[in-house]
């Protein structure tokens, strides 16, 4: 699959972990790593070159903002971590002005015609908004990773929940990377038909399992200092879609000014391909999941109006 990606923040846990993923799934010829610690996006690559060998995958170097001339996705991991005591207002102000200076620097680099900007750092889809709004590119070409990590968290928890292969489960989560993040109970599917049909299935466990997908990121943060591996493989997956183009319907962050959420980016169902989003596809909703996807926007509008009005 030819393309160039490049990973801003590929140094830290979650950067370097998209790089391998990328690198196991023959995603790109090309991976470069960007990050304040340069050393340590050095041995990173340095890492990942000497299994090249057994994946045959993408070629990874490392260097500044220089390297990342050329690409075609560029992802964007680089975020700060929450400071004792701060609010969450505080760390998003500080995780959009660090933002503003990647895109800003980002913007001075000559990418290829149709590059993507996709968005990792938390909070994910106040920052997709704030790129699609201010990068000054056509905004199909900004895409947040969105609910894609809350996806594959339900499924792996619904299939450990039930005892079956969670590969085989088709579920998905719209709205806030977050709190207000809205499971679609009533379109879950294993091998096509109802999840009830699944032996032992219960509602109760169903339920623990989006409990459990609400809480998973604040679990890995107290257990291992944050998450790596899954979102690495939601990236790889995206990326796939993209220099693929395969016209792949996935649950991305995104911002459509003439639909249904205007003034926020969150998570629908999105095809993707080289030149980024290219429509949203609407997929059955019950009244209740409707109206909690509502809300997740409102949710979403607040927050970025306070960060406006606080910058």
């Amino acid at each position: 699959m030819r393309g160039k990606v490049s990973i801003i923040g590929g140094g830290g846990r979650v950067g370097s972990n998209a790089a391998y993923a990328l690198q196991l799934g023959g995603i790109g010829d090309e991976i470069m790593l960007v990050d304040i610690d340069a050393e340590g996006a050095r041995g990173e690559a340095l890492d990942l070159t000497h299994g090249r060998s057994a994946t045959g995958g993408p070629r990874v170097t490392s260097g500044d903002y220089e390297v990342i001339a050329g690409s075609d996705v560029v992802v964007v991991t680089a975020g700060l971590r929450r400071r004792p005591e701060e609010s969450r207002l505080e760390l998003i102000e500080r995780n959009a002005a660090l933002f503003g200076e990647i895109v800003r620097s980002v913007q001075r680099v000559d990418l290829a015609p149709e590059a993507i900007l996709l968005v990792v750092t938390n909070p994910v889809d106040v920052l997709t908004y704030v790129a699609a709004t201010e990068l000054g590119w056509p905004r199909k070409r900004t895409i947040g990773l969105g609910t894609m990590l809350d996806s594959l968290r339900f499924r792996s928890l619904l299939g450990e929940a039930l005892d079956v292969d969670p590969s085989r489960i088709e579920g998905v989560i719209l709205g806030e990377h977050g709190d207000s993040m809205v499971p679609l109970v009533s379109q879950l599917r294993y091998d096509g038909k109802p999840i009830s049909a699944v032996p032992g299935y219960s509602e109760g466990a169903v339920q623990e399992a989006v409990q459990a997908t609400r809480t998973a990121g604040a679990e890995c943060l107290r257990l291992k200092g944050g998450a790596g591996y899954a979102v690495g493989l939601a990236v790889r997956d995206v990326v796939a879609a993209i220099l693929g183009d395969t016209g792949g319907l996935l649950p991305v962050s995104t911002v459509d000014e003439s639909g249904e959420f205007p003034g926020v980016a969150l998570s629908r169902p999105t095809r993707l391909g080289r030149g980024g989003w290219r429509e949203h596809v609407s997929i059955p909703l019950s009244e209740e999941e409707h109206r909690a996807l509502l809300r997740s926007a409102e949710v979403l509008r607040e927050t970025i109006a306070r960060l406006r009005a606080a910058t």
